[in-house]
């Protein structure tokens, strides 16, 4: 069994990661929709899923393979980017859909293994709940971003040719049911994703978070 200082030294990596999360978030709100930006968020992404493994403390069996899953991510994109001078819009975020759909595994394996080894939940804890619930919103964005690739009409009812900023922008506002209207879906399936969205950002704040949260105030009471 670990002990104390040794879980602590695995802990706090939780917060590396949510400190990647929100890099990375800052830097696709902030850039420009261009091939470069997409490598430079991919690698940051394949960072933080690299990053979320080790903190969980995933077993060599799996790590080993998602941290060469996430090299040939960044080659193969660097290499589509030098060879052909471009990498297309859909491409960057089907890589991106792939690399952030595995984080919150791995970091939900780790809370719910730290959990149980403690007894408790730790600030730490708090960190990982957070950083899915981030990462959730971010997946729902490129899942979008995908879905207004395949379809042969705009995503948004407003008609605009949207990039990364417009999916995050609608994808969080969506999970937070914050609901400003300036941008909606148009059509059946960007509906549907959208109520799903909505719904599982809901569900998982009064659940997972309210009990986490509910659990630390008691902790240190």
């Amino acid at each position: 069994m670990r002990t104390g200082a040794a879980f602590s030294r695995w802990e706090h990596r939780y917060g590396v990661v949510l400190l990647l999360i929100l890099s990375s978030l800052v830097f696709m709100l902030a850039s420009s929709d261009e091939d470069w930006a997409r490598l430079v968020a991919i690698a940051l992404q394949g960072a933080t899923l690299i990053a979320a493994l080790s903190a969980s403390q995933a077993p060599r069996v799996i790590a080993r393979p998602a941290t060469i899953i996430v090299m040939l991510a960044v080659l193969g994109s660097a290499a589509a980017l030098i060879g052909f001078g471009q990498f297309g819009t859909t491409a960057g975020r089907l890589v991106s859909a792939l690399l952030i759909a595995l984080a919150p595994v791995a970091i939900a394996t780790g809370v719910l293994r730290d959990v149980r080894t403690e007894g408790t939940v730790t600030l730490h804890t708090m960190f990982g709940v957070l950083c899915i619930y981030l990462l959730i919103g971010m997946l729902f964005a490129f899942a979008d971003g995908l879905v207004g690739d395949a379809l042969s009409e705009p995503f948004f009812a407003s008609r605009i040719n949207a990039d990364i900023s417009d999916y995050l922008y609608f994808s969080f506002a969506t999970l937070t049911t914050v609901g400003y209207g300036d941008l909606t879906a148009a059509t059946d399936v960007g509906r549907s994703m959208a109520i799903a969205e909505a719904l599982i950002g809901q569900i998982y704040l009064v659940t997972v978070v309210a009990v986490i949260v509910g659990n630390l105030s008691r902790r240190r009471a």
